[in-house]
């Protein structure tokens, strides 16, 4: 049995980490065409190259239908809980790297932090009779967060794009989304809270703890560690 390696199958994620992997004389390439979705690995034997959309890599890995897998430390965090009874982490990889963080309009002169959020969360259910709306796709990681800082009275409104344009369309009051330069949000009339960088995130290798590697599988991954390790 080979040890299924799952990669990001687009994108600059995925050229990084065939980049990444290449500095550690190992090379990953795609078969075939664009459409296909399995490569090879060079460099080590018995590993097989599985591509998959980043977000799908928590769940095949926790699954065991991969054995290591490369995404974003947000998002393992986000879809698998008690995430650490479920993955390891094997490498952080030094790429890819974007904050989670809460961010409010600017007009909002008084809310520079959790707790000024928190008074304003209040305030605002006292005076719409409804419940401050943050958008997001990251719910776990986002009501944890709040929870732990003590923020009430807010509700989270699923946004699967275009998070930061959901205060213009007046759909939400704040967001809560990834950011590497915060560009998009100042161009929406947005900053970030003091303290609230939910979690610093960045491309990084796992290793699934639910499946049961052979003899051979051991010491496929004991030679990977070595190239990883130099």
């Amino acid at each position: 049995m080979t040890v299924k390696l799952g990669i990001p199958s687009k994108g600059r994620l995925m050229e990084k980490t065939f980049d990444w992997f290449a500095a550690r004389d190992i090379t990953l390439r795609k078969s075939g065409s664009d459409r296909e979705y399995a490569g090879a690995v060079d460099g080590i034997d018995g590993i097989e190259l599985v591509l998959l959309s980043a977000g799908e890599i928590p769940r095949e890995l926790d699954a065991g239908r991969i054995h290591l897998g490369v995404t974003g430390s947000d998002l393992v965090r986000e879809k698998l809980s008690a995430w650490e009874q479920r993955v390891i982490e094997v490498a952080k990889m030094g790429f890819g790297g974007a904050d989670l963080i809460i961010a409010v309009p600017n007009a909002w002169i008084d809310v520079d932090t959790l707790d000024d959020l928190d008074a304003a969360a209040a305030a605002f259910r006292a005076h719409h009779g409804f419940r401050l709306r943050i958008a997001t796709k990251y719910h776990r990681l986002v009501r944890d967060f709040l929870r732990e800082n003590g923020v009430a009275d807010y509700q989270l409104i699923d946004s699967q794009g275009a998070t930061e344009g959901t205060i213009r369309n007046e759909t939400a009051e704040a967001v809560a989304d990834i950011t590497s330069t915060g560009e998009t949000l100042r161009a929406n009339g947005l900053k970030i809270l003091n303290d609230a960088v939910i979690h610093a995130s960045q491309a990084t290798l796992f290793r699934g703890r639910r499946v049961s590697w052979t003899t051979d599988m051991r010491a496929t991954y004991k030679a990977l560690q070595s190239k990883i390790d130099g």
